[in-house]
């Protein structure tokens, strides 16, 4: 790790004089990134929010009692006895309808026709479902008993006033949205999603749509990152292409409006990695090079209270770098969990997969025959492999692989969340 006293060392063409552990990175990550404060959403927008406080309901859902069966609303005691051979007959004194309600009290040998969902009578206590009756002008016959209570939901059935319907830091999903709108919430409590900028550099790299001279590429980690951001619930302030130049990296770096920056490209110790120079100088370079492959040369620190994370500018590295280190920030910012949202099983190694003491190593793989097989491609810039790949394993500093037979815990890129 580096400090922000280093911050006039001039690393470029002099390598890396120490790599952080995977962990020792992830526990500075993990010290930063503090959730962040809590603004109120407006129920439309509320899925996929995190609650920044509980909400506890102000009312009784339902606030009244009311049918769960289409039918007649009666006094239960009144039915005793009622069947195929003693009919009982009661006087039809009105109908109560869902937001309609029957206006009066129902009287000894009275009936109001009524709705599912629709509220109970004042004198009523009981529904006699429609197929247990014939309705003939102003009067209806019942055959059978029904006692007092049945087929009638009662006041508070679903949410009872001064209930917590939802807790502080629960990721809400379609059903809590729904049930919040019930209870009446216009707006909910939610973390402030994190703002994000991606800052994508290097003289080779021109947009898709633009034209491309020899030897440049197009920019595919920014358009990566988007996606990945707006997974792990961070929200993009703003996308820039910049040319190899310290003062625009440092221009966009330090410009107002951000939680996080991502710089990729530049990361590393060439001549033209202009962005761990411009870090030191304007906060802090925390770490800079980890004990990893891919994703060796990444680095992060601070600006204030801004997290910086320097991603490499080869992609598969990029992802990897993003994955492990920026995603994890974004979603603990965000107030969600910090794990990898990526469904995990644990499966056997066909082929023999191959690291070194010393170093991580994210490993593509497919899986063949129920078993996991290493991709026959090792080069950071190979992006392909990663659509090519079913998921990825990890092989930890202290291991120098797994040989056939061996488990490992399999994490498939397709997202469970």
């Amino acid at each position: 790790m580096t400090s922000g006293s280093s911050s006039h060392l001039d690393v470029r063409m002099r390598g890396f004089s120490a790599r952080a552990l995977v962990a020792q990175v992830r526990e500075w990550i993990d010290e930063q990134s503090i959730p962040l404060s809590g603004e109120e959403v407006g129920i439309a927008q509320a899925h996929g929010r995190v609650l920044a406080a509980d909400v506890v309901s102000t009312i009784d859902v339902p606030e009244f009692h009311r049918a769960a069966m289409d039918g007649y609303a009666l006094r239960g005691a009144e039915t005793t006895g009622a069947g195929d051979y003693n009919r009982l007959a009661f006087e039809i004194v009105g109908e109560s309808l869902p937001g309609r309600a029957f206006v009066g009290n129902v009287q000894a040998g009275q009936a109001v026709r009524i709705m599912t969902g629709a509220p109970i009578p004042d004198g009523a206590d009981a529904v006699l479902p429609a197929e247990y009756a014939s309705e003939t002008d102003s009067r209806v016959e019942i055959s059978t008993a029904v006692a007092p209570q049945k087929h009638v939901a009662p006041r508070g059935e679903d949410v009872k006033q001064g209930t917590t319907i939802a807790a502080a830091g629960r990721r809400l999903r379609p059903q809590d949205v729904g049930l919040l709108a019930s209870v009446g919430c216009a707006t909910v409590p939610a973390i402030r999603q994190p703002r994000v900028r991606i800052l994508a550099t290097g003289n080779e790299v021109v947009q898709p749509g633009d034209e491309r001279k020899p030897h440049q590429i197009f920019d595919a980690n920014s358009h990566m990152l988007g996606g990945l951001v707006a997974r792990d619930g961070g929200v993009l302030e703003s996308c820039s292409a910049l040319a190899d130049s310290r003062e625009a990296i440092r221009d966009a770096m330090i410009a107002p409006g951000a939680d996080v920056v991502l710089v990729t490209g530049g990361s590393s110790v060439g001549v033209e990695d202009h962005a761990p120079m411009v870090l030191a100088a304007e906060g802090e370079l925390a770490i800079h090079g980890i004990a990893m492959r891919p994703s060796s040369p990444a680095g992060m620190g601070k600006i204030g209270k801004r997290l910086v994370f320097l991603l490499p500018g080869n992609p598969v590295s990029c992802l990897c770098a993003y994955d492990f280190f920026a995603g994890r920030a974004i979603r603990l910012l965000g107030g969600r969990s910090a794990e990898w949202p990526y469904a995990s099983r644990s499966v056997p190694v066909g082929r023999k997969i191959v690291s070194a003491v010393g170093r991580m190593d994210y490993v593509r793989v497919a899986i063949v025959d129920g078993c996991v097989e290493p991709l026959a491609v090792g080069g950071a810039s190979i992006l392909s492999s990663t659509t090519r790949a079913d998921g990825f394993v990890i092989i930890p500093e202290s291991s120098e692989g797994v040989a056939p037979g061996g488990e490992v815990l399999f994490y498939q890129y397709d997202l469970i969340s």
